[in-house]
């Protein structure tokens, strides 16, 4: 129980409200923190215990970095990473093989001929050497005796 002779003593303060204006600016009065939450995991262990967020993982894997490159960027062992974040590994790795696919596809539709050719080839099974059907049929089998006359 707190003593209410202490309670009288104390005053409430109150802050005034703080005015809307751009962080942006300079000026003399400073800028005002935020609190803000961060979701992410401790990995590691002792010393090397380290504070890795979800997504910091996610934009790494999606500009192409490997487990390797990742791993070190953040100072923890690849097996680490792959056993904590591998679905936001495999989620940017598949990010950038569509932003790769969206890409060839505009370039192909403006007209390159190379890209044309080559997606052709690989998404529709077209070839340079088209095959004859014709020339793929067995030959008729008969069991009639040809004729030496």
């Amino acid at each position: 129980m707190q003593d209410p002779e202490l309670l009288k003593d104390l005053e409430l303060i109150t802050l005034p409200e703080p005015e809307s204006e751009d962080p942006s600016k300079t000026g003399p009065k400073g800028k005002r923190l935020k609190a803000v939450e961060i979701e992410g995991y401790w990995v590691g262990r002792g010393i090397t215990k380290k504070f890795i967020t979800p997504d910091d993982v996610y934009k790494l894997a999606a500009i192409g970095s490997t487990n390797t490159d990742i791993a070190r960027w953040f100072g923890i062992e690849e097996q680490t990473l792959r056993y904590n974040f591998s679905d936001m590994l495999q989620k940017g790795r598949e990010e950038v093989k569509q932003s790769l696919r969206m890409a060839q596809l505009k370039l192909a539709l403006s007209g390159n001929a190379v890209m044309l050719i080559w997606l052709g080839k690989n998404l529709l099974g077209q070839s340079d050497n088209p095959v004859n059907a014709d020339l793929n049929q067995p030959l008729p089998w008969s069991d009639e005796e040809p004729d030496e006359s």
